[in-house]
């Protein structure tokens, strides 16, 4: 299975993908100069970059892992909190947040028992905030994925999330 289709789901062992990165590392060479695509290949491998894969990436390219912990706080497409199968985006730019966009949140984080910025135990679904997804005539909106949700009221919302599996 190669590391772009590799499923980041809870049932994924950690400890398994090691030798699966230590492949694809060893496949450029171990360079320092790879350290992004190293980066790269560990998230899609993970679905996060968990501290013991930033320890191991530091040790086969000889890389201090001030610098790897630097280049994953400067890049936005990193993550070292475990991200869900599916992203929950809900809108608070003015139309939405004026139609209820808060209230919307307040539910999708309540149902899903967590917060913005986490996700859920199961690994099933990640919540975070936007500013504007361009839906304002649907406000309040939000996004699952890449699927747009307008006018979302709150007793619906539970109908719209156990659409994904």
């Amino acid at each position: 299975m190669s590391a772009e289709n590799h499923c980041s789901c809870a049932q994924v062992n950690e400890d398994e993908l090691y030798p699966e990165l230590e492949e694809l590392i060893a496949q450029h060479n171990g360079k320092p100069t790879e350290l992004i695509m190293a980066l790269h290949k560990a998230q899609n491998l993970f679905g996060y970059l968990p501290k013991k894969a930033q320890e191991f990436i530091s040790e086969k390219l000889n890389v201090p892992i001030s610098t790897i912990c630097g280049v994953i706080s400067f890049y936005s497409f990193f993550s070292t909190v475990p991200k869900g199968r599916h992203t929950v985006k809900v809108c608070l730019g003015t139309a939405c947040y004026v139609r209820g966009g808060q209230q919307t949140l307040e539910k999708v984080e309540k149902e899903l028992n967590t917060k913005v910025g986490s996700t859920t135990e199961d690994r099933r679904f990640s919540v975070d905030v936007v500013r504007c997804i361009g839906a304002c005539g649907l406000a309040p909106a939000m996004l699952v994925d890449d699927d747009v949700y307008g006018r979302v009221k709150s007793t619906k919302i539970m109908d719209i999330l156990g659409k994904y599996e």
